[in-house]
């Protein structure tokens, strides 16, 4: 109990000086590219230094993952996925849809993690078998059974220029078929947000595990499911991300029809 307390004040630390940064450059991004469609801001950077700068000072023999810096690989049985700031592309943009998320993982399987919204000052919280909070409070996925009575939330990864009439095909087959469909740039928000019951389920290709880590507690412990496309777990740290599916759980077998019925 004590060593989870430890890793608990050392990731609420990391969030909040993270989200910190966040604030100090939102509106005044200086931006370079990765590629077509993947942005880098100096606030990314610096959000990063934080984080790991808290993380190896409170636990050197842990290893990371980070998002903008090499991975650190030493064999530890503790890894932290960190995407220090997830919607770079909405933050570029003064659109405030961006958030920095941690998760601590213990032999391949999240123990602790957190995703904090600077713009709303919400930090959603999870632990392994206690349950997700928002801002101290407890939270739930929805209760939603049906697609037909569904919001959901999607996004489309870095090849969507190239692969964009297969992408546009799961979300039309999705519109028709539900209340509507949102798209807020960032993976992490969009799985906090099933975990606080704001929609029911999302589905995105291609997503990297600093992207998903965190909101896989979170969906889990807010009583949801998180899948790959044939409704299995995924296997391993590298898988995390490729293919992801979040719901409140009653959605999930027939959202995972009509993914089926593409793949």
């Amino acid at each position: 109990m004590r060593r989870l307390n430890a890793y608990k004040s050392a990731l609420a630390a990391a969030l909040e000086r993270a989200g910190g940064v966040l604030r100090r450059h939102a509106g005044r991004a200086r931006v370079s590219l990765k590629g077509r469609a993947n942005l880098l801001t100096q606030a990314d950077i610096e959000s990063q230094e934080a984080i790991l700068s808290i993380i190896q000072q409170s636990f050197p023999d842990h290893d990371y993952l980070a998002e903008e810096k090499a991975a650190r690989r030493t064999g530890s049985q503790y890894v932290w996925v960190v995407d220090p700031l997830d919607g770079t592309t909405n933050y570029a943009h003064d659109y405030p849809a961006y958030c920095v998320s941690i998760a601590l993982l213990y032999r391949g399987a999240p123990i602790a993690a957190g995703v904090y919204d600077p713009s709303r000052d919400e930090a959603f919280l999870a632990e392994e078998g206690r349950g997700a909070r928002l801002n101290g409070r407890p939270i739930r996925v929805t209760a939603v059974p049906r697609l037909k009575n569904s919001l959901l939330v999607t996004g489309f990864a870095y090849d969507r220029a190239e692969r964009s009439r297969y992408y546009i095909e799961f979300y039309r087959d999705f519109m028709t078929r539900c209340h509507d469909v949102r798209r807020s740039g960032s993976a992490a928000l969009d799985l906090a947000w099933i975990a606080a019951g704001r929609a029911d389920a999302f589905w995105e290709f291609n997503l990297s595990p600093w992207d998903v880590a965190a909101g896989l507690l979170l969906v889990g412990e807010a009583g949801g499911r998180v899948s790959d496309f044939s409704g299995k777990p995924w296997q391993g740290l590298p898988a995390f991300g490729r293919q992801t599916l979040a719901s409140n759980g009653l959605l999930h077998k027939e959202m995972l029809k009509v993914i089926q019925d593409h793949i």
